[in-house]
């Protein structure tokens, strides 16, 4: 396995056992935040972010202590109350992620009512992208992210 692959390997596999797995928030690095970490051989992830209903947040990798590669995102609530089932479905598309799709969840996925929609451009390197899920066909949450590589 070549080191691009170790990498991608590492981030589906950080982004399935931290937040999309429904883990607890260890302890947080700033003022509220909410931090998911996951690590494995000389890589590690974390995930942090701030608020819930509207929330904005950061994932970062570190190979052997320096940091390569990171995403920020920043999403929010297009209803007044979250839709009962909207978290487990939203975990479980993220959970979906794949080598075609690391950012986020798959293209598109559905289940009962709920939908989602994940689009981007760009490649690990440099992207940007948004994800929508809608109720009853009416979108409900819109996530943003951009990142990429990180080089000194």
């Amino acid at each position: 396995m070549n080191q691009k692959d170790a990498f991608l390997s590492f981030l589906l596999r950080a982004k399935q056992n931290t937040y999309a797995s429904g883990a607890a928030p260890g302890l947080p690095s700033r003022i509220h935040s909410h931090d998911l970490r996951y690590q494995e051989g000389n890589f590690l992830y974390l995930d942090t972010y701030l608020g819930g209903f509207y929330f904005i947040g950061e994932e970062a990798v570190w190979q052997r202590e320096v940091p390569c590669w990171g995403m920020n995102y920043y999403g929010k609530m297009l209803v007044p109350e979250i839709p009962a089932g909207f978290s487990d479905f939203l975990k479980a598309m993220l959970m979906k992620g794949d080598e075609q799709n690391p950012f986020r969840g798959p293209a598109a996925g559905s289940e009962g009512e709920f939908a989602y929609h994940c689009e981007w451009q760009g490649n690990l390197q440099r992207f940007t992208g948004y994800e929508i899920i809608f109720l009853k066909e009416k979108p409900v949450y819109r996530l943003e992210f951009h990142g990429g590589e990180i080089k000194d």
